[in-house]
């Protein structure tokens, strides 16, 4: 399957609506600096997925687009780790928290997928519409 733009991968929506709900559920959070490192973190890994296409797209280099993704992962476990973070803090309920942690999970195991499928392919199955 050809990829035209970045906002046909599952791994960048999946990221977006990560952001949206972190942004969503921790609006009454009067902790500004841990909530601008939680959504900073959170919108990193929407922006480095994007980003990483984007610079790929146009050289065709798949190394470069695995080291955004990789950015991209880190942020992804920075996410999960400030969810322990939030719980312990009183931020947001063991419930919700453990839905973000396993929501984080879910997409770090999907962007490594992708990391490991663009290093077995010399160049980005992708082209321009």
């Amino acid at each position: 399957m050809k990829v035209y733009k970045f906002e046909d991968l599952v791994v960048w929506q999946l990221a977006r609506t990560l952001v949206k709900d972190i942004y969503s559920s921790l609006k009454t959070c009067r902790d500004f600096g841990f909530n601008d490192q939680l959504q900073r973190a959170a919108v990193s890994i929407m922006n480095n997925i994007a980003e990483g296409f984007e610079r790929s797209n146009y050289s065709k280099d798949n190394k470069q687009f695995s080291n955004f993704l990789n950015i991209a992962y880190g942020s992804c476990g920075e996410v999960r780790s400030m969810f322990y973070a939030a719980e312990d803090l009183g931020y947001i309920d063991e419930e919700n928290a453990k839905l973000f942690r396993n929501r984080c999970t879910d997409l770090s195991f999907k962007l490594n997928s992708l990391i490991t499928t663009l290093r077995q392919h010399d160049t980005l199955n992708t082209a321009k519409p």
